[in-house]
């Protein structure tokens, strides 16, 4: 899947998941709340949303005293973050697979990436860059689509491979193929551990109980079995 396929979807989906990202079941009530679990205290702290999209994230976190700095692929998902948090935090156009040269050793508390790895087929760079721009003993959480639940929603017969796919999405308003890679658990793990991070927390999330009001299908889906995986990671003490 090339990067140019997986940009034109965000492109086309933009207006839409901007307009349904706040209360959208797997995104609000699901993705969210665990995730900004992972990162406890946001207050006084320097955040780097990788992967922003609208900058949902970007307006709870600044909204909670952090001082942010938000990329996305997306031209249209930058405008919209700058729409949505007007003169408040720091938004640029990046792709989350390539360096972030614009960006300086050591300056983040956290960097968090939600649901955007799964779009890099090659982890390690982007890992390596992150631990670059972490403060010491700074925190990386990210969410990503759990890799048992990928291996079975995809049909894939080659578990160990990271694998291109793709999938046509329904519930922004329109129907959007958008691509991605599939990976085994240890290629979720290894990039982190191999690359100066300790793993302190992973996290299976349920959906809070919201998301029942809204899907109790899907509600109970999730109840017996993970879509998404949470991790999060610190960097390394060096001597």
């Amino acid at each position: 899947m090339s990067k140019e396929k997986i940009l034109a979807a965000y492109e086309e989906l933009a207006e839409n998941y901007d307009a349904l990202i706040d209360h959208k079941p797997h995104n609000a009530y699901y993705d969210r709340p665990n995730t900004l679990k992972l990162i406890e205290s946001a207050y006084g702290k320097t955040i780097l949303d990788a992967a922003c999209g609208p900058g949902k994230y970007a307006e709870i976190l600044m909204g909670q005293g952090a001082t942010l700095t938000g990329f996305d692929i997306s031209p249209k998902m930058i405008a919209l973050a700058k729409r949505r948090n007007g003169d408040q935090g720091r938004f640029f156009v990046h792709d989350l697979a390539e360096p972030l040269h614009m960006l300086k050793n050591g300056t983040f508390d956290i960097i968090l990436c939600a649901l955007a790895m799964h779009y890099v087929e090659n982890w390690e760079r982007t890992i390596k860059e992150f631990h670059r721009v972490l403060k010491p003993q700074g925190t990386l959480v990210i969410s990503v689509e759990h890799p048992f639940f990928e291996h079975l929603y995809f049909k894939s017969d080659r578990y160990f491979e990271v694998e291109s796919v793709k999938a046509v999405w329904s519930g922004f308003g329109k129907d959007v193929e958008v691509g991605s890679y599939r990976r085994p658990l240890q290629e979720c793990l290894l990039p982190l551990t191999e690359n100066g991070f300790y793993i302190e927390k992973l996290v299976e999330p349920k959906p809070v109980s919201k998301f029942e009001e809204l899907d109790p299908v899907y509600y109970k889906k999730l109840n017996a079995f993970p879509s998404f995986m949470c991790i999060r990671a610190v960097k390394k003490q060096t001597h």
